[in-house]
């Protein structure tokens, strides 16, 4: 089955990229999703556009990243105060969601929770800990998160 991408697809291509899928995989996943279209004379020339618009869109994207790396970068202290047992061991543990939280309390912009990345899968104990944010693929951003006991 012959489609054309209309998002990016991880192992299999870019936006406006034409591909070559099995009728299973594109008839039941890629196209439910809104991931490809069929191929067609019609369709590809909707991609020259899709192309246009996501070349402005990633210019645009490059310098609003920068502009939040900067002012993520820019906060002096992110903290976040979690229940505690008296080990210094957390009552469960901090997710890329209450890290998204503190960005935003310590006056930083909304950052998307998905594009957080954490040191393992979660946080389980109190002190510093490096943060690193991809907000583009050639932009990330780094800052100090510190737990704290409430």
């Amino acid at each position: 089955m012959k489609l054309i991408l209309t998002a990016d697809v991880d192992n299999l291509g870019a936006p406006g990229d034409t591909v070559e899928v099995k009728d299973g995989y594109g008839r039941n996943y890629l196209l439910p999703r809104g991931l490809a279209i069929a191929a067609s004379r019609g369709a590809q020339k909707q991609v020259e556009g899709i192309r246009r618009a996501q070349e402005a869109r990633r210019v645009r994207d490059l310098d609003h990243a920068n502009e939040l790396k900067q002012a993520i970068e820019a906060l002096d202290s992110v903290s976040l105060a979690v229940k505690t047992a008296g080990t210094g061991k957390l009552f469960g543990s901090v997710t890329q969601s209450d890290v998204a939280a503190a960005v935003k309390a310590a006056g930083g912009p909304v950052v998307d929770r998905r594009s957080i990345e954490l040191p393992k899968s979660h946080i389980k104990s109190t002190g510093k800990h490096g943060i690193v944010v991809h907000l583009h693929p050639d932009v990330v951003a780094k800052f100090d998160l510190t737990v704290t006991a409430a």
